[in-house]
């Protein structure tokens, strides 16, 4: 592996921060630069590629115009733009009392999205999809959320674009982190457990487990059925689709920026992954330099959670993004939809399946891939808000888990690499697992291997 090729700088400079002029004015579309076309998604029920009319009663035409657009560069409009203006750029800050407490001749970077009004990055995609919902008359919002962070950015966005907003919250996190419930509710959403009473999915669920902890494939089944059964009502999804994925590029493209500012050319890139947002987000811009040759020896490292190993363990195939297999079939990495996974608290990362972009990316290896314990994701957390202040969210410490095995590496074989990551929220609302944690009670999760073969028999049988 080749050490950074730029004289590294001797600057203890700790915060790179862009003005507003310099927020970006395009999302980046990876789809323009994948070797291939992703594999089309297919109709639930006929098996067949969908068309927009299939999806037309989820979503607003411009946001399926993006998802299969292969367009390189999608213009931001200025009420997004504006709207993102109240926390973006966000900073990129160097890691200086990380890399002191690890001895490491690495320079650690990471840039910080907790800054947003709802302390995750989430409102990228949030603030868009509310807006083009506005646009074409959607008078409410359905949706699902793990961790609550998702939940909460389209709470915030659709009390900024005056939209009603119902959210199906995991169970499991709904009694885990009340407070980011009471979040929602103050931005006017309403917030229920998952599963719930109020859909055909939630009863179904409850009849067969009434102390079922939820998932995110549930709650997304909930939340379809609930937009899919109302005419004012629209679907929205926090990762995994491509327009999603997209919206959240602005971070990667402020984050390229910086690094030029401090004199840095990054050797390796790390995020957390669950459904493929934070990472997405961050990398795609830097990922775009690899498949047009522009980089050919920058690692990047995409980190899940043992307890729901979907790139790691999982397989490439067809298969639902939701349990009740109403979504449509998408090709990605999966551990089966009826997959029910422990209850860590990283609620963000308990998916079954990846997205579908992330997952090419993977098969074609342009990045690499990781799963970690929760109990050793904690102890780098920890070590991380002492040495630099800031707490960070259960699903970031992941990506701060490989952080810092890399950067002890570099200390052994004393290479001066430049290691950036996405810290993608704070964890204010997880003091309970932090508690837990620090009284030595927070558990393992091993791999549940006898579960995914389990939910793995259950896969659709699709030729395409």
């Amino acid at each position: 592996m080749a050490v950074t090729t730029l004289k590294r700088p001797t600057t203890t400079q700790r915060k790179f921060q862009l003005d507003e002029k310099d927020l970006p004015t395009h999302w980046y579309n990876i789809q323009a630069d994948l070797p291939s076309p992703l594999p089309p998604p297919l109709h639930p029920g006929t098996g067949q590629p969908i068309g927009p009319a299939d999806l037309a009663p989820l979503f607003p035409i411009e946001l399926i115009k993006q998802e299969v657009s292969r367009e390189r560069w999608i213009e931001i409009p200025e009420p997004i733009r504006d709207a993102y203006k109240v926390w973006r750029p966000t900073p990129l800050i160097r890691a200086l009392g990380l890399e002191k407490v690890l001895g490491t001749p690495a320079h650690i970077y990471y840039k910080w999205e907790g800054v947003s009004p709802a302390g995750s990055h989430k409102p990228n995609t949030a603030i868009a999809q509310a807006y083009y919902n506005k646009q074409e008359g959607t008078k409410r919002l359905a949706t699902e959320t793990g961790a609550g962070q998702w939940g909460s950015a389209l709470a915030l966005a659709a009390r900024m674009f005056d939209l009603e907003c119902k959210v199906y919250m995991v169970r499991v996190s709904y009694d885990q982190k009340p407070y980011r419930r009471i979040l929602m509710e103050t931005w006017g959403a309403e917030v229920v457990p998952s599963p719930s009473p109020d859909t055909n999915v939630g009863r179904a669920a409850l009849a067969k487990d009434p102390k079922s902890p939820g998932s995110l494939g549930l709650a997304i089944s909930e939340a379809v059925e609930d937009a899919a059964t109302r005419d004012d009502t629209k679907y929205s999804l926090g990762s995994v689709l491509n327009h999603v994925l997209m919206h959240q590029t602005v971070i990667g493209q402020e984050a390229k920026k910086q690094l030029e500012l401090a004199g840095e050319r990054p050797d390796i890139l790390v995020g957390c992954i669950g459904g493929g947002s934070n990472f997405s987000g961050f990398a795609f811009p830097f990922i775009a330099d690899k498949l047009t040759g522009k980089v050919k020896d920058l690692r990047i490292i995409a980190v899940e959670p043992m307890a729901a190993p979907s790139i790691t363990k999982g397989r490439y195939v067809y298969d639902f993004g939701d349990e009740a297999m109403m979504t449509p079939l998408v090709k990605m990495h999966t551990l089966g939809h009826s997959f029910m996974p422990a209850p860590i608290h990283a609620g963000g990362l308990r998916y079954h399946g990846m997205a579908p972009s992330v997952s090419a990316l993977y098969e074609q290896k342009q990045i690499e891939a990781v799963a970690v314990h929760q109990r050793p994701t904690f102890e780098a957390a920890v070590m991380f808000a002492r040495a630099e202040g800031y707490l960070p969210a259960p699903e970031s410490a992941h990506a701060i888990r490989v952080v810092i095995d890399e950067a002890l590496r570099c200390k052994e074989s004393g290479q001066a690499k430049t290691i950036a990551f996405n810290l993608s929220g704070h964890g204010h609302f997880d003091l309970g697992a932090y508690e837990r944690y620090l009284n030595g009670e927070l558990e393992d999760y091993e791999y549940p291997a006898e579960k995914v073969r389990e939910a793995l028999a259950d896969l659709p049988k699709v030729a395409v």
